[in-house]
């Protein structure tokens, strides 16, 4: 990961994630709404394809509407939020926060990101405090965008993020465009039918507004039913860890992200040399197989499935500088 980039998620376990919550929470009024009429000084109408790619999952370019009339940011880029819950909730009931600001995408569509630290934006649905939720995290400087979509705590909404930069650089990242076209309750169904036994149950815990990843879930936690699910395979590798400890990195694990990372792709017993290798990666139990699900289901099949994810460039963090405006896609 670059050095300017993100810290990584969870370093020091469930205290780092309430840490870096509480950093965003202290964002105090930081971006700049735009109004919705407000059009760019100079449109440039930027286009990626007018159909889906199917080995990547990327949407196809009307996904990402007129990216031509995103305004021209006066801080660092200019972010849009868009609705993309194919008419579950119009434009009224989409919500983003930030900075201390929140607003329906139908009243202010746009922010003007200026530079911040350990951000977090929130997206809600039917209302400002609804539990249908989910966030992105970003560190934006003076002249770089550095920010992932995640799915370390939970999936909440589907979400997908594109980043296009003055130089023509352009990427999308999040969940790819199958997974939004179809229904929240298929996409849980999907979660069941994909996932082994011991993994199922993470899709009827918190639902129908989330499913939680496994350190967020008393099943994998000690006392649970699958607390000593990674337990015998670590020790193998000689690491004397919960499997809490495996899925949140944390304990010893949080100074070893490759090793951490291999566990939960199940590849610390390979030689270090093909412990890296995605080829390599969920191949055979015990695995974290809520991340490869939100991998097999990501743009470019690339997912912040834990927190350590970024190991190998399999996170869905994205960098660049001299950005121009990010989009992010809300999904049902």
């Amino acid at each position: 990961m670059p050095t300017n980039a993100l810290p990584r998620r969870a370093r020091g376990g469930p205290g780092t994630r309430l840490a870096t919550l509480a950093a965003a929470l202290a964002v105090g009024a930081l971006g700049f709404a735009v109004p919705a009429a407000q059009a760019a000084d100079t449109p440039a109408p930027q286009g990626k394809s007018a159909v889906a790619e199917p080995n990547t999952g990327e949407p196809p370019d009307s996904f990402w509407g007129d990216t031509g009339s995103i305004p021209a940011a006066q801080n660092v880029l200019m972010v849009k939020v868009l609705n993309q819950t194919n008419g579950k909730y119009p434009d009224d009931q989409v919500f983003w926060s930030f900075g201390g600001q929140t607003h329906s995408i139908a009243e202010q569509p746009y922010i003007d990101m200026p530079a911040n630290s350990a951000g977090r934006m929130y997206f809600y649905l039917g209302a400002p405090n609804s539990q249908y939720a989910d966030f992105i995290e970003f560190t934006v400087g003076p002249d770089v965008f550095n920010g992932n979509t995640t799915r370390v705590d939970a999936f909440g909404l589907k979400l997908a993020m594109r980043l296009h930069a003055h130089d023509g650089y352009d990427t999308q990242v999040g969940d790819d465009y199958q997974t939004f076209q179809e229904d929240r309750s298929a996409t849980f169904a999907k979660f069941q039918a994909e996932v082994p036994a011991e993994f199922k149950g993470l899709a009827t815990v918190d639902a129908p507004y989330r499913i939680p990843a496994p350190g967020s879930s008393p099943d994998f936690r000690d006392g649970g039913q699958y607390a000593n699910y990674f337990t015998a395979y670590a020790q193998s590798v000689g690491v004397n860890e919960p499997t809490s400890n495996v899925t949140g990195c944390a304990g010893s694990l949080a100074q070893n992200a490759a090793l951490c990372a291999a566990l939960n792709r199940h590849t610390a017993q390979l030689p270090e040399a093909q412990q890296q290798d995605p080829a390599n990666f969920y191949q055979a139990a015990p695995a974290n197989y809520y991340a490869k699900f939100w991998h097999d289901h990501g743009i470019n099949k690339l997912a912040y499935g834990f927190p350590y994810d970024d190991v190998a460039g399999q996170s869905s963090f994205v960098s660049h500088g001299d950005p121009q405006w990010l989009e992010v896609a809300v999904g049902w």
